[in-house]
């Protein structure tokens, strides 16, 4: 996967906006509000989400492509690097407990306008 392919493959999520709030080298991912993916555009060959602090220790444990969060709070964010082992449909599973985990933390109503739209 490259940065191109994560783009595309967060913003076909229901309800996913992107920008740059942390300047022009951050690109982040957020529903509702919060973020569920953060990626440097100059290196391009990782990305942060948000895990589940079990899940984040075993996939830490089974993957040298995922390390503790960088500059994130490391018992719930990983850092995911793209150019190693780790295939697609991993990564994509990761993106997607990261976009669950952020949406079921969105109150009720925020769920639904996003459930709602096209």
């Amino acid at each position: 996967m490259n940065i191109e392919e994560l783009r595309d493959y967060c913003l076909q999520k229901r309800g996913v906006t992107e920008g740059l709030p942390f300047g022009e080298n951050t690109l982040v991912f957020k529903v509702g509000g919060k973020i569920f993916l953060l990626t440097g555009l100059e290196d391009g060959n990782r990305f942060n989400v948000k895990c589940d602090p079990e899940l984040a220790v075993e996939l830490r444990e089974r993957h040298n492509e995922v390390k503790p969060g960088y500059h994130m709070n490391k018992v719930h964010w990983n850092t995911v690097y793209m150019d190693g082992a780790l295939t697609a449909k991993q990564l994509c599973q990761m993106i997607d407990h990261s976009y669950n985990l952020i949406f079921k933390s969105l109150s009720k109503q925020s769920q639904a306008e996003i459930l709602a739209l096209d």
